[in-house]
């Protein structure tokens, strides 16, 4: 099967289109995987990041413009208490980090989103801040929500060190020599952030302007820019807190260490319900993804090349994973299983030289009975072996549509949906008490999504729609009930206004199959810990650490190249600088 390579970034978004047929935007689609298939938690749940992870997107388009950190300011005292602003140009714009760090008592450090203070506070500032805009926006920032702020403010973040490895860095620093490596891999970040905003919270730049930012066009650049530019922050600080401590022996950290430390997260409840709340942007994506996996599968032959970097992405990825390690035990389950796995799939294809028709379609074909975890990764190895016909995927992650209710549809038609994109829904085991235990609402307290237990806390008359099966039997059976499938859906809502929305989000599922999780939101037993790692994956997160089911830390821009790297990119190999997935300690 043959499969167009995209080179032109003029692209409509990834709407209506269906396997081996052309979109509008002339996408030739192969043969993809079923959204029965991808679309339920245990599979979200699996992610790894890929080729298209927006952390990559980045990355790729600093390469590509070679722009210089500048350091702008730098009022910071021999404890690194102060102020620094870093400032970084992309599309000839210039785009301000502003971080302001102070003292914490230990007992003030958590990551829960209700703290109020932090080791260290930032903004992404649009353009170069004056001086009195950096002093005014002191107190705004260093109190997060209870400050206010105007749209040059792109995005609000704050951090906490990783005390025991920022100490032990400085240490090493400041008697000249390099952090121990075993040490960095135990944790991986000298700071962890606790949030992200954007999209005008609390005055900040709203989504429109930011869609508007030369440079940082697609989903969630703008929050890839702020975390990359507080990794860069957390570097210079702790080199900078070395040099203070006067011993004349302090070095900077080895550039190898660096590119190996990423920027810590915690990300608990409040991510998940986007998936849910976005269903076009969440098809787009995971097609652009089953594309990218379809169009390697599809390749006839593979170079010598292709073949030598899947062995290595493959001894890469073992060493990765070899080096993840957690607490959580079902995670560590996981974990094991995915290093097993890859000794027994590396033995396999030992075995065939891959020189027989559809080589990579034959080596996907031995994962059929692994692991959902091992499956993922090496979707994200194959991914990688086509960069020219992945790249060009990138503008279809955008989606700015929503479901629309379609009033002239048939009754027919919309049963037709019902009984083939959601017949998943009558495949669930209902259990009294149990199938319908959770229910998702937003707290009054910090306007963020929380999970409460039906039948023993109150509030779940005020829940989020995402008891989707609930809605469903509800519409099929109003329309056995109804018995006119040939009336138009307009006709049909006049007797049953309550059950438009999820009329609205049954029609979308058609237009964009990828757009429902197709699993029970609201069970005793779902993990929305999935949902938050199939986000965070697509972001381009790694070591996912969960603490619970419903949070957990990662690491963010573990292994990618830092900013004098991409300065000096006219020195290296940018393809060598765009191989950064799966990273691993340095020796």
């Amino acid at each position: 099967m043959k499969t167009s390579i995209l080179k032109t970034t003029k692209l409509e978004h990834i709407d209506c289109i269906s396997p081996g047929k052309k979109s509008a935007c002339g996408i030739q689609v192969p043969k993809i995987r079923s959204p029965s298939k991808i679309m339920t938690l245990s599979r979200l749940g699996s992610s790894f990041p890929s080729r298209l992870s927006f952390m990559r997107i980045l990355i790729r388009r600093l390469i590509q413009e070679r722009p210089k950190l500048k350091i702008l300011s730098k009022d910071l005292d021999q404890l690194g208490h102060g102020t620094m602003v870093l400032s970084l140009s992309i599309a000839n714009k210039p785009y301000s980090l502003i971080g302001y760090t102070q003292a914490l008592n230990p007992d003030e450090r958590t990551d829960r989103v209700i703290a109020t203070k932090w080791d260290a506070s930032f903004c992404l500032f649009n353009g170069v801040p004056s001086e009195n805009q950096i002093r005014t926006l002191e107190k705004q920032v260093t109190t997060q929500e209870a400050g206010r702020f105007d749209a040059n403010v792109l995005t609000l973040s704050r951090a906490n060190k990783s005390v025991r490895l920022f100490n032990h860095v400085l240490e090493q620093l400041a008697s000249g020599q390099q952090p121990h490596s075993r040490k960095l891999l135990k944790t991986g970040y000298l700071m962890r952030t606790t949030a992200v905003y954007g999209n005008g919270k609390f005055g900040i730049a709203d989504r429109g302007i930011i869609l508007n930012q030369p440079g940082l066009e697609g989903p969630f650049q703008v929050e890839m820019l702020t975390v990359f530019l507080i990794r860069e922050f957390t570097f210079l600080l702790v080199e900078h807190c070395a040099k203070k401590l006067g011993t004349g022996k302090e070095v900077k950290l080895a550039n190898n260490l660096k590119r190996f430390l990423g920027i810590g997260n915690s990300t608990g409840l409040g991510m998940a319900p986007f998936l849910v709340n976005h269903p076009c942007l969440l098809h787009s994506w995971v097609m652009a993804k089953e594309i990218a996996l379809g169009r390697s599968l599809s390749l006839k032959t593979i170079t010598k090349e292709q073949k030598k970097r899947l062995f290595k992405l493959m001894e890469r990825a073992k060493k990765h994973i070899i080096e993840w390690e957690v607490e959580d035990l079902i995670q560590m389950d996981r974990i094991m299983k995915i290093r097993e796995e890859l000794v027994i799939l590396e033995c396999k294809i030992k075995v065939s030289d891959l020189t027989i028709p559809f080589p990579l379609q034959y080596f996907f074909d031995q994962t059929e009975n692994l692991s959902n975890e091992t499956q993922e990764l090496i979707v994200s190895i194959l991914i990688e072996l086509i960069p020219e016909q992945v790249d060009g995927l990138v503008p279809c992650l955008a989606n700015p549509y929503d479901p629309k209710l379609i009033p002239e549809m048939s009754l027919s038609a919309l049963k037709n949906i019902l009984d083939t994109e959601y017949e998943w829904v009558s495949k669930i085991i209902l259990k009294k008490g149990k199938s319908d235990s959770l229910f998702w609402y937003t707290s009054q307290e910090k306007l963020e999504p929380r999970i409460g237990k039906r039948y023993e806390e109150p509030g779940s008359e005020l829940e989020m729609p995402f008891n989707i099966r609930k809605y469903v039997n509800e519409l099929d059976q109003a329309l056995i009930k109804y018995d006119k499938p040939e009336e138009s859906v307009a006709e049909f809502l006049l007797n049953h206004p309550n059950l438009r929305h999820i009329i609205r989000r049954v029609q979308n599922t058609k237009k964009y199959p990828y757009s429902e999780i197709r699993d029970n939101l609201v069970d005793e037993n779902s993990r929305p810990i999935d949902l938050l790692r199939f986000k965070l994956a697509f972001f381009g997160a790694s070591k996912f650490d969960p603490k619970s089911d419903r949070w957990t830390r990662i690491t963010l821009f573990q292994g990618a190249p830092i900013s004098s790297d991409i300065s000096t990119t006219a020195q290296k190999s940018k393809t060598s600088l765009d191989d950064w997935i799966f990273a691993t300690l340095p020796s």
